[in-house]
Formats: C-alpha cells, structure tokens, sequence
C-alpha cells in the first residue's frame, strides 16, 4: 500500500529540526533565515493564519535551490502560525515520484495540504523567474564531455551559491512566487 501525503507529513520532522540537523549548506540557509523578512502586506499571510494548511516539503541539504527555498518558506510559516514538516527524498522515493518536475526528482517541492490531507496545490523547486535565470547561466557551460566541464560546472554552482545566499532580491522572488501559487488556492477555500 502506498503511503498518502498526510502519512509522509504526520512522520515527517518540522522544518525547522530539519534545519537545525542540516550538514550541509547550515550556514548558508541560516543566514538567508536570519536576514529575510516576509514583506509587510498581506493577504496571503492573513489567508495562511486562518485557513492553517499543514505544508509538507521534499528535500534534501545537498540542494542548493532548498537552501535558498526553505528558510524563506519557514519565515512564512512561522509569520502564519503554520506546521511544516519535512520529508527526506531519498529515504523514501515513492513520495518525490508522484511529484516529479519534467520527469526529475527536482527539489524542494513543497505540498499545500488542505484538512483532510489531499494535495491542494505544488510548488517547486525554483520560482519561475529563477528557473530562466539559471538556464540562461547554463547556456554557458561547455558540454557534459568537455574536458573542462566539471571545472565549469563547478564554478557555476559556486556562482549561483554565492547569488543564493547573498540577494535578497533573489528572497522575494521566492516567497512571491510561493505566495502566486498558493494564493489562488487558498481564496477559493473561503
């Protein structure tokens, strides 16, 4: 029997456990965490406190894209009052493969659940703003079997570590984007 969404969350760890065990990328999510604030609106965070949607993330502390999404995630949640839990992808794949992002098991991926459990709406894993500015770095790198790709590859990913964890323009993008997804789905409740 393959297990729900609701059985992943209710033995899922709070997110903020998650953090705190986090071996990698610690750092560099807790100083996105200590500096980002959730902007002074807002409807959203209004909509969060009173409909109280349990949200359940797949991640893993390796991702870069998680340690730029969760911390900004967990100011949301804590800003609404909200119980977020935390699921390892790789300790179960069953859970990211009914939620696979163009066929990957891209992460973090975050489900709205409503109160009976069902998954009312996905996010993940890059705001879409995000997601073009990345691919538009990408074009760069030389082919996988160039000699000099992982190099490339490397320096890459160091670039957009270092954009990640030090733009809070990049911040706002993500909580934005979270908010456009969930909104819609979080009005049509009332």
């Amino acid at each position: 029997m393959m297990k729900t969404e609701q059985q992943y969350f209710d033995e899922a760890i709070s997110l903020e456990q998650y953090m705190n065990k986090m071996e990698k990328h610690k750092e560099e999510s807790f100083r996105i965490y200590e500096q980002f604030e959730v902007p002074a609106d807002d409807e959203f965070i209004e909509l969060l406190k009173a409909k109280k949607p349990n949200i359940l993330v797949i991640t893993e502390d390796w991702c870069g894209d998680a340690m730029m999404n969760n911390p900004v995630l967990r100011r949301i949640a804590e800003a609404a009052g909200l119980d977020v839990r935390t699921a390892y992808r790789d300790a179960d794949t069953d859970l990211i493969d009914k939620h696979l992002t163009n066929g990957g098991r891209s992460i973090p991926i975050y489900l709205l659940l409503d109160e009976d459990g069902e998954v009312e709406a996905k996010w993940g894993p890059r705001a879409a703003a995000i997601q073009e500015y990345v691919l538009e770095l990408r074009k760069d790198l030389p082919a996988a079997d160039s000699p000099v790709y992982k190099e490339k590859q490397q320096a890459f990913i160091e670039r957009i570590t270092a954009e990640y964890t030090s733009k809070p323009e990049l911040w706002l993008t993500v909580y934005d984007d979270i908010r456009k997804t969930f909104l819609p789905v979080l009005q049509k409740q009332s």
